[in-house]
């Protein structure tokens, strides 16, 4: 070892005997090793039973790593465990094993481009299987994503490499082989972290481990034996290779054993990565619309609509470039393993000992900002051959290092390039659930876990079509239209007796939108219309019809589409024809928050403009609703009251029958009984309530901390929502059944269509009140039309009619009345219940600034709120906020259903913290997320790093009054985590007489300046006005420093600064 300073490995605590097996979970071994790289950093060193384990992250100590002559690859723990399986095979032999070296130098022929090449037509094959089975289930089925990659990899490598079929796509079950594999794979990853107690404490675990192993051997041998005996075609395959091929260097042939060995190794090793890797790249291209584009645009160029050849294998650079960097952010081996073969120091300071194991954490290295920009960003264009070919030595590392590396990639990358060309040239795809996040599956590869798509066919094509076009025999059609699915003329009377088809479309992230594309579908029967689709907007990517009208409803959300219209804005955004959309018709309402002025509507207004651009007949005005100001149900009502349908009815086919025209949506039918039923499930997860905490003291507005144990496998990051589903009061419902007269244990059953609640089975009529639907919701004017239509009462109904005119906006809007409300004040009004339900919006998900980091607990998340209440109501009531006041009531034990829902990109922290200063500006609870920014640095720093200053300003009213988390703050302040500043507007005296926290960031301009000049992050979370007060701040202190420079900086240009970084060096997330 070199003579020198040194610089200790940090180490996290370790347990007596145990190491520090508690630090890392068997079950998501990466997502342990990741979060203790986030709070050590580029190396640490883990003790672990029967071994000690450097961890390396950064491309500096990688690089370093990979020189083979003082780190050579070893088979670590988990490939220890595998050889029980695979023995000496080329993924899990020792360099040394004389078997390794005569596999691989037989085996390299059979891997070079010839070879490779000659695949193709098998790797076809299976690709075409799995595209004509999701041609065949139709564009509503959920596809399970890596399941069905998993089947086309295992395929595509079981013939390729020895000429057996699974016919996984030809069987529901899949090959016992399969699931002996996924078994005994599982259970290598938790042999590899078992206590060290004696075997029989795990004779049971290690029977099954064994007869998994009998099951992966007996396949491969039968088939070995089915190759040998008898006569049949000779194939030039990998069996073939390894039957008849000669090591060149001793000449031996590999013996039976050897290839048995290495048939289950291609079959696992040659399957698992590849289908990881597809689907990871499905994910990433979903979830960017420009990459998607770019992707989908080179096939069209390059393969057109005709079969797919080898010679187009190496013409679509664009592919391998999502592939390369799917693999940068999601490699299926996230990590290898080295041993250092005597003393030495790591980075010149690190000492590493002779044998300690050494393992490459990929899914670090591949996101070191010190060699990728915005490295969390999926931007395939970094790595285009040219880009790529600049990267730093060993910056980029999912095959492995050296000789050791893995010798099927071209098989894999000809596989995976193929499969995106074919399924791109043929479908486009949507997320089966939008509101997807990305989860990890962990066995000897990671891939996502519940990841559902949906295959919408391209082209017009059909099953038999696109059978054809992959087999080179389709018809040669010429498409008249570039835009759009070609319009199939209508039969006269097709639709007679049911009304005219008409397209509804939404964009919706949080169930707005949705909420009103689904009102609006129940509303077209009385209009003579039939809706012939009900879809997001994604999934009319390249399918607009034609001969009938299409109403759009999509939000903005800063500026950007909702998840499941991003693919469909980037469509009509790429298309070049002006008339690729002639002969449709459409109409787009569109929702937006006036605080994000420079983006306020964008999308709405964007597609509205485009489609007219692009030939399309606009038949109504953009409607437009602004959450800041007005109810967006009730805005959108009007809109489709008073503007879309007068403009539908004048188009309405003359076609139409009369019954038709009069038709009324019939009503929701409700019969009552007493037996109890099971709670229908929502569509999210079980949370434990584990701690709540008053904030405040008593007298002040209520604030609390809740902290909930996160469902299994959930993660996140400081920054993350944590999205609540509540239930409505309880006051508030029994209101509602009081009024319905109905026994507090009553039960219900609802036959109906259209509707998001429980149908046809007997359900609580105490749940469908507290679980289904907005009781607090003000009433729409239209409701309360219905509310007058259901009286008899003339005082009453003159009074009714007034709040639905002149008296809306001040007696119900203002006072956010609802239709309880005005059911309690009316008493004349005879509502079947049916119908107060059918008026009534479904219940919607509430998001809350997660207020705590994943690094002191990864199960634990914690949100801070405010009670909301009070108000003017009509009558005595006041208002009571659904969600804050089901999160007040909930108790330690108790259970509620979350998820965790990314915020914006840019609000996260930096992901060089040793180097980005903070500058954190809060008012009241949005304090929440900075106290998760600031908890998340606290734990760095107790782990050995240094990072760059941090301040934070907070708005308050009174010292030890409503001054949130001070005990704790203080301590970090103490600490050196964070320097915090704060503003008391009661009492600002004690605050150097600043009384709100704009005032408190200009008295301490010159912190904030000094930061700013060292590149520091800004981040705010308040109201829209402190939002606007804080940017008139940051503006005035840019003015004076270019004052003191010589400089002018005009009001004008000051804006265009500040705009300019927008999401680049500020961020915000304003709540109101």
């Amino acid at each position: 070892m070199a003579i020198g300073p040194t610089t200790p490995i940090p180490e996290p605590r370790r347990l007596p005997l145990l190491g520090n097996i508690a630090d890392v979970d068997a079950e998501n071994s990466i997502h342990s090793l990741n979060a203790l790289a986030e709070k050590y950093g580029e190396i640490y060193r883990l003790h672990l039973p029967g071994a000690r384990v450097v961890i390396v992250s950064s491309q500096i100590l990688v690089n370093e790593a990979c020189d083979e002559k003082r780190f050579p690859k070893v088979p670590n723990n988990v490939l220890n465990e595998i050889r029980e399986g695979l023995h000496d095979g080329l993924f899990t032999a020792k360099f040394e094993e004389p078997n390794w070296g005569i596999a691989h130098r037989v085996l390299m022929p059979a891997f070079g481009p010839m070879g490779i090449r000659d695949m193709f037509d098998e790797m076809k094959d299976i690709g075409s299987q799995l595209a004509l089975k999701w041609a065949r289930h139709g564009s509503r089925k959920r596809i399970n994503a890596p399941e069905d990659f998993t089947r086309l990899t295992l395929d595509t490598i079981a013939l390729c490499s020895m000429g057996f079929r699974f016919n996984s796509f030809y069987n529901e079950e899949l090959h016992p082989f399969l699931n002996s594999m996924s078994e005994f794979l599982i259970e290598c990853g938790r042999r590899s972290q078992r206590p060290p107690l004696p075997s029989f404490f795990y004779r049971n675990q290690n029977r099954e481990f064994y007869h998994h192993i009998d099951v992966l051997r007996k396949t491969a041998e039968d088939v070995l034996k089915e190759r040998t005996s008898g006569s049949r075609d000779e194939r030039k395959d990998l069996l073939t290779a390894m039957l008849k091929g000669r090591d060149s260097q001793t000449g031996e042939k590999m013996t039976d054993e050897s290839i048995v060995d290495n048939l289950i190794t291609f079959l696992v090793a040659g399957h698992e990565t590849t289908s990881g890797t597809l689907s990871y790249a499905m994910y990433r291209l979903l979830k960017n619309p420009e990459a998607y584009r770019k992707l989908q645009q080179e096939v069209d160029e390059v393969i057109g609509k005709g079969p797919i050849t080898v010679q187009h294998m190496q013409k679509l650079p664009y592919i391998s470039a999502v592939l390369r960097e799917t693999l940068r952010l999601g490699s299926p081996i996230p990590i290898f393993g080295l041993c250092a073969n005597e003393d030495t120091l790591l980075g010149g300071k690190y000492p590493v000992y002779k044998g300690e194991f050494i393992n490459c954490l990929l899914s670090k290295l591949h996101v070191d900002p010190a060699v990728y920009d915005d490295p969390l960003r999926f931007r395939p264009e970094r790595m285009l051959d040219e880009n790529c070919n600049k990267l730093p030595q060993n910056s980029w590392k999912p095959f492995g290092n050296g000789a050791r590396a893995c010798i099927g990639r071209p098989f894999a990358w000809q596989e995976a390039v193929l499969a995106l060309a074919i399924l791109f040239q043929n479908f486009n795809f949507v997320l089966a659930d939008a509101d997807y996040e990305l989860h990890h599956k962990q066995t000897l590869t990671i891939k996502p876990k519940d990841f559902f798509i949906r295959a919408i066919l391209r082209d017009d094509l059909d099953a038999t079509k696109l059978e054809q076009r992959l087999a080179g025999t389709e018809p040669n059609l010429t498409r008249t239209r570039s835009g759009q699915d070609d319009a199939t003329p209508k039969n006269k009377g097709e639709h007679e007796g049911q009304g005219q088809p008409m397209t509804i479309l939404y964009g919706s992230n949080g169930g707005t939108c949705e909420s009103m594309a689904q009102r609006l579908a129940l509303d077209a029967r009385s209009h003579g219309y039939t809706v012939s689709t009900l879809d997001c907007m994604d999934a009319a990517m390249e399918k607009l019809p034609s001969g009938e009208p299409i109403v759009i409803i999509t939000a903005s959300y800063e500026g950007q589409p909702p998840d499941n219209a991003a693919h469909f804005v980037s469509w009509i955004e790429s298309m070049k024809d002006k008339a690729a959309l002639s002969g449709s018709s459409y109409a787009v309402f569109g929702c937006g928050h006036h605080d994000w002025s420079q983006t306020f509507h964008r999308i709405p207004k964007l597609v509205d403009t485009r489609l007219e651009e692009l030939g399309a007949t606009k038949l109504v005005e953009l409607g437009l609703a602004d959450a800041a100001g007005e109810d967006m149900f009730v805005s959108f009502e009007s809109w489709e009251d008073n503007v879309l349908w007068p403009a539908l009815d004048e188009l309405r086919a003359d076609t139409v029958s009369e019954d038709v025209l009069q038709a009324e949506f019939e009503p929701l039918k409700v019969h009552v009984s007493n037996t109890r039923p099971s709670i229908l499930r929502q569509n999210v997860e079980n949370g434990k309530v584990i701690e709540t905490k008053l904030l405040t003291a008593d007298g002040e507005p209520v604030k609390k901390h809740v902290g909930i144990r996160l469902p299994p496998e959930t993660s996140y990051r400081p920054g993350d929502y944590l999205a609540v589903l509540p239930i409505n009061p309880k006051e508030t419902v029994q209101r509602a059944m009081r009024r319905f007269e109905l026994p507090w244990d009553a039960n219900i059953r609802i036959e109906g269509t259209g509707i998001r609640l429980p149908t046809n089975e007997l359900v609580s009529a105490n749940s469908i009140l507290s679980d289904y639907v907005e009781l607090g919701q003000p009433a729409t004017k239209r409701n309360i039309l219905a509310l007058v239509d259901a009286t008899d009462d003339d005082s009453e109904t003159k009074m009714l009619k007034h709040l639905a005119s002149e008296g809306y906006d001040s007696e119900i809007l203002a006072k956010r009345v609802s239709i309880l409300d005005l059911l309690e004040t009316y008493p004349s009004i005879n509502l079947p219940m049916g119908q107060f339900l059918t008026m009534l919006p479904p219940m919607r998900i509430r998001q809350y600034s997660i207020s705590s980091s994943p690094l002191e607990d990864p199960s634990l998340a914690s949100i801070t709120f405010s009670l909301i209440s009070g108000g003017a109501k009509l009558g005595q009531r006041s208002h009571i906020g659904v969600a804050s006041s089901y999160l007040d009531s909930l108790e330690v034990d108790d259970r509620l259903r979350v998820s965790v829902r990314m915020s914006h990109t840019a609000f996260h922290l930096p992901s060089d913290p040793e180097k980005t200063p903070l500058i954190l500006i809060a008012v009241g609870t949005g304090i929440a997320p900075f106290r998760g920014f600031v908890q998340e640095r606290a734990a760095m720093i107790k782990s050995g790093r240094k990072l760059a200053p941090a301040v934070l300003y907070h708005g308050c009213r009174e010292p030890g009054k409503d001054d949130l988390y001070a005990s704790e703050l203080n301590k970090w302040e103490k600490q050196g985590v964070i320097t915090v500043k704060r503003a008391f507007s009661r009492t600002p005296e004690n605050s150097g007489g600043c009384k709100y926290v704009q005032d408190i960031l200009w008295a301490d301009r010159q912190r904030f300046h000094e930061l700013w000049r060292q590149d520091a992050q800004l981040y705010v979370c308040g109201s829209r006005k402190v939002s606007q007060e804080i940017e008139k701040v940051a503006k005035r202190i840019q003015q004076e420093a270019a004052k003191l420079n010589g400089e002018h900086l005009s009001d004008e240009d000051a804006k265009k600064w500040w705009d300019e970084l927008r999401n680049v060096r500020y961020a915000t997330d304003v709540f109101d």
